[in-house]
């Protein structure tokens, strides 16, 4: 019996070495995809990046910015569909099983969220402080554009993997926990020494900064400015804030924070925008942005703006008219229905080249960040609330300045040679007093916000959705004879979506795979539930 024993424990051992060997074997030619990889922090940043606008993965094609901008863009009347009945259109949110609007949350949360926890961690480890600055940089604006989607969001029990279920914080303390991490940020981005450099930087930051330390601060600075600029409707609003982090912010078209593409050919590499990814086939310009720079809104009646040859189309009959909301052609003649994006016709939905795309609507154009104009614009608002009208009217003429500038650099390409920007036409633009008061008792916080709305076109949308918030849309100045948004009307009567109850949009609710499936009780202590919920106000945009 014991030998027997003997033999047996012999047998289960070399079927043990057996085993270990044919595992050894599998596990190099086939790695584990559940076991816990290390890899260079290099190779997770331009993932991260690449969220920003729009992901192409297959574990989530499209997470990002640009995504939403598609929805939110119809709130703001950057453009509408070409067709009538689109819920969005009407101001409606997501609905049923829908994932629409979720696309910041997926990115935030999905996209960037544990894969950027491990380049900080192993940028610690590695003693590799740029990209430790970068990912706490990249954090924090996720958080700050997280927040203004969405208002309340999983905050401090986020990218917990041993929970199911997860309380949501409240918006207040989203802003004063992202501003810490700004700091986190600068400190990180400040290091020297060690395995600190541009070039091992840009590795993973070829399409954003270029391994530029000194950007990511300017960055960071302007998450800050944005964060101070976004609570005035708050007692607390602090102007000296705005203004001291846009001074540390970008001054120049050369600081802009703006995601390149290669543009090969396949569609990680592509504008998400452009023809190739076909993902605004069916938006138009609406009328309300067309009159904005066409001379027929009455703030800037009769003039010309001359950024409309590269953000909007004509039509063929040669003029520029937009859309209303929800009303598709909306009984405009054949002959003056605006073109598409992409240069083809009211009716045509795809494009097979971009050599008739214009602006960030082709394949390989640069989408911008945060840029130099915006952050201009934020300081002339906070000039104009401290009642220095000159230093406010000086920030809202280089904030114009850096928009046109910002065209012509770019975004040359496809626009005829007779309607690109001159010095000249730059000059005469900037000369007229309907654009640019000749004094600053003359400035309007209308003249201010219509220009950044502008300034923003297409690239950002959040951004201009906030801003409108903050406004509730169609406030008046503090004069009383004016709207903010001149002739700004949003969807009323049949109109607005049904689930409004004849309010407006003023939040995306969570994404739906994931709080909606199983974090029902804490979105039922936030109204999550209601059908409505969409249209409740935020904390930032609350006097």
């Amino acid at each position: 019996m014991k030998k027997i024993f003997s033999f047996s424990l012999l047998i289960s051992g070399l079927v043990l070495i057996s085993m270990s060997s044919c595992k050894k074997l599998i596990d190099d030619a086939y790695a584990n995809p559940n076991a816990k990889v290390r890899v260079p922090i290099e190779t997770l940043l331009p993932g991260l990046i690449g969220n920003m606008i729009g992901s192409s993965s297959a574990q989530g094609s499209g997470y990002g910015t640009a995504n939403d901008a598609l929805y939110v863009g119809r709130y703001i009347q950057y453009w509408a569909t070409n067709v009538t009945g689109n819920q969005f259109d009407q101001m409606g949110g997501a609905t049923g099983v829908s994932d629409l609007l979720g696309n910041v949350w997926a990115m935030h949360y999905y996209g960037q969220g544990e894969n950027l926890n491990k380049m900080i961690l192993w940028g610690k480890e590695e003693k590799k402080w740029d990209y430790v600055g970068a990912g706490y940089a990249l954090r924090a604006w996720g958080w700050l554009t997280l927040t203004n989607m969405h208002g309340e969001v999983i905050m401090k029990e986020a990218f917990r993997p041993e929970q199911l279920v997860f309380k949501y914080d409240d918006q207040e303390f989203v802003y004063d926990s992202l501003r810490v991490i700004c700091r986190l940020a600068l400190e990180y981005l400040n290091m020297d020494g060690d395995s600190v450099s541009q070039a091992n930087l840009n590795k993973g930051d070829a399409y954003l900064n270029k391994g530029d330390r000194e950007k990511w601060k300017k960055f960071v600075y302007a998450v800050l400015a944005r964060s101070y600029n976004q609570l005035s409707n708050k007692s607390s609003y602090k102007p000296d804030s705005v203004i001291h982090y846009c001074n540390l912010a970008m001054q120049t078209n050369a600081d802009n924070v703006t995601a390149t593409f290669a543009n090969t050919g396949i569609t990680g590499t592509s504008n998400f925008f452009g023809p190739f990814r076909a993902n605004v086939g069916a938006l138009r310009q609406t009328e309300w942005v067309t009159n904005l720079m066409n001379g027929l809104n009455p703030m800037f009646a009769g003039v010309v703006d001359p950024r409309i040859h590269y953000y909007l189309r004509d039509n063929p009959n040669g003029t520029y008219k937009g859309i209303k909301p929800n009303r598709g052609a909306s009984g405009l003649p054949t002959g003056d229905q605006p073109r598409n994006f992409w240069g083809g016709l009211f009716s045509a939905t795809t494009a097979t080249l971009d050599t008739g795309a214009r602006y960030i609507f082709k394949n390989g154009a640069p989408f911008p960040v945060i840029t130099a104009s915006e952050i201009q614009f934020m300081k002339a608002e906070a000039y104009y609330r401290k009642g220095d009208r000159t230093s406010a009217l000086n920030a809202y003429r280089q904030g114009i300045s850096l928009s046109l500038d910002l065209l012509t650099t770019d975004y040359n390409a496809s626009v005829p040679a007779a309607l690109q920007m001159t010095p000249a036409t730059k000059a005469a633009f900037l000369g007229n007093t309907k654009v640019v008061p000749s004094s600053g008792d003359s400035l309007r916080m209308t003249h201010i916000m219509l220009q950044k709305y502008l300034a923003l076109f297409g690239y950002g949308a959040i951004e201009t959705w906030t801003d409108m918030r903050r406004f509730h849309y169609t406030d008046f100045e503090e004069s009383g004879d004016r709207q903010v948004f001149v002739d700004f009307i949003p969807p009323s009567g049949v109109d607005l979506f049904t689930n409004n109850n004849q309010k407006w949009v003023y939040r995306a609710r969570p994404r739906y795979n994931s709080e909606y499936l199983y974090n029902i009780a804490e979105l039922q202590r936030l109204g999550g539930l209601d059908l409505d919920y969409h249209t409740k106000e935020q904390w930032f945009s609350q006097k």
